[in-house]
Order: C-alpha cells, then structure tokens, then sequence
C-alpha cells in the first residue's frame, strides 16, 4: 500500500532570499527543489504540487513567467506535476509550495530509525552552498550597480551554483531502491549538517561521532573558506542549503552501494556518548547543533 507523504514550505523575500543576485527563474526552481527534497528525506518520489504565490507592485509580469519558468523547469526534472495554486498581492515576494509525494508503507524512511553500529554517511559533498553564498554576498555591490562591471564568478562557478541551484538528491533515493538498500535514519541538509545530525541523533535515542577528517569538501568550498579566513571544517559543519542527505545504515547494506555516490562521516554510538566530533588528534569535543542562520 502507498503511503502518501507531505511538506510545505514558504520562502520570504529578504528572509530567504535576496532578488539582487538570484534571478526569478533560479528561484522558482530553488524554491520547487527544496521541497522536493524534504521528499527525498522520506525515501519518497514526488508526484504532486501547488504553487501559492504573494507578489509586490514592483515584480513585473515578465519576472513572474521567469519565476514560473523555473518552477516548470524543476517540476519536469523531478517528475511531478504543478496542479493549482494562487497569485495574490504582497509587502514582499512570498512563494508558498506545497509537495505531495508517495512510498511504499515498508519504504518511508523516517529520522528515528539509527541504530548504534550503523554508518553515518551523506551524498554529496559539505559547506558549498554556504561558500557560494559567501561569494554572492560579498560581489552584492557589483550586481546592485548595474551600470559597473558585472562581477565574473567563474572561479567560484561551482559552488555559486550550489548556492543558487541546489538539486534534489532523488537520484540517491533510485539508487538505494534499485540496491535494495533502505537507510535507517535520513534528513536533508537545509540548516547544516551539526544541526541534522542533533535532529537524527535525537530522534533515533542514539549518539553520533562525526570525524572531522572525512567531511567531504569541493576544492572551490575551502578556497572560499580560506579566502574569509574561515575554517573549511567550519564550513562544512554549520553551512546551511546544501540539500544533500544524511543517512545511517549498517556496514554490510553500505557495502551494496556504490562508493563515489556517497561520503562516510563517522558512526551511530551508544546514546551515552553524546554528539561528539572527532578530531585528527584521536581527541572528541561535543558538536554543537547551531544551524544556518539565513541573511
């Protein structure tokens, strides 16, 4: 029997994002993907949405069709339809999305299941989005001058694009369906990996250590990192939006899987060892659970 799954979410222009450097059609797709990964979070595919949009005096029709554009974009990839909505006047941009998906009863995966022994692991790689943000923030004088020089992102394409156009990891959802893997515990990565894995770890009555070491990081994140003199540690821990998943599932079910698809973190414990980060040296410290704080 399918079971049928549900997210709904609401982006607030100035909250969530910033119209200087995130063109209308990026946003509708962003805005459709970020749902569409909360599915994902469930081991759920996606086959419905609606749209409700509030939009201020100072969008133009063309904006919105862009806005709609990339909504349609994103719909097409992830393989739902867009089946209602409302348009209504607004103080700022406001999208609200709602996503309809659905599972098998015996495939839903829920963030309660991690048992110690199991592998924390995540696809994908930590801290990108949070750098592209970085990028966008601090050229945001160049794109609100439009008369200047725009600014050339070219060395931070990947991860500006991370930031921008974030994808849904429903191709992993496939891939652990056609292993005949199903994790034990999964969340996506919207407010940074230390705060999801407090959220896995304490609905599953588990500990977790996370080894600073295997934190998978793009070269362009910790160039970035580098460059505002950040940690790129920090980065990967504390950056929000990378919309990858975190899962946890028992070596020998890890073993079916394909290795380039997905990252060891570190590993389900006893729930008396706490939420702990291991360090290079052999040393533990507790992780702290502060997420992405959004501009």
């Amino acid at each position: 029997e399918d079971h049928t799954v549900l997210t709904k979410d609401v982006l607030i222009e100035g909250v969530h994002f910033d119209r200087t450097f995130m063109p209308m059609r990026y946003l509708g797709f962003k805005a459709l993907a970020v749902n569409v990964s909360d599915i994902a979070a469930m081991n759920a595919q996606p086959r419905y949405a609606t749209v409700a949009l509030g939009a201020p005096n100072n969008v133009s029709v063309e904006q919105i069709e862009a806005l709609y554009l990339g909504l349609r974009d994103a719909a097409g990839r992830y393989g739902l339809a867009i089946i209602g909505g409302d348009i209504t006047a607004s103080q700022a941009l406001t999208l609200g999305i709602t996503v309809l998906g659905e599972a098998d009863e015996d495939a839903v995966v829920y963030r309660s299941g991690a048992q110690p022994g199991d592998l924390l692991c995540v696809t994908g790689d930590l801290g990108s989005a949070y750098a592209g943000l970085k990028v966008l923030l601090d050229e945001k004088g160049a794109f609100v001058d439009l008369d200047g020089p725009q600014p050339d992102l070219s060395e931070y394409d990947y991860v500006v694009q991370r930031q921008l156009f974030p994808l849904a990891r429903l191709d992993a959802v496939r891939a652990w369906a056609d292993a005949g893997v199903r994790p034990t515990a999964l969340i996506d990565l919207s407010d940074g990996l230390a705060s999801e894995v407090h959220h896995l770890a304490k609905a599953s009555g588990v500990g977790m250590a996370v080894e600073v070491g295997l934190l998978p990081m793009h070269a362009q994140t910790v160039r970035v990192a580098e460059r505002f003199d950040e940690a790129p540690d920090a980065c990967a821990l504390y950056g929000g939006e990378d919309y990858e998943l975190l899962f946890t599932l028992p070596e020998a079910k890890a073993a079916k899987l394909d290795a380039t698809t997905f990252a060891v973190l570190g590993r389900v414990t006893a729930p008396e060892d706490g939420i702990v980060v291991q360090l290079p040296d052999g040393g533990t410290m507790p992780l702290q659970a502060s997420g992405f704080r959004h501009f």
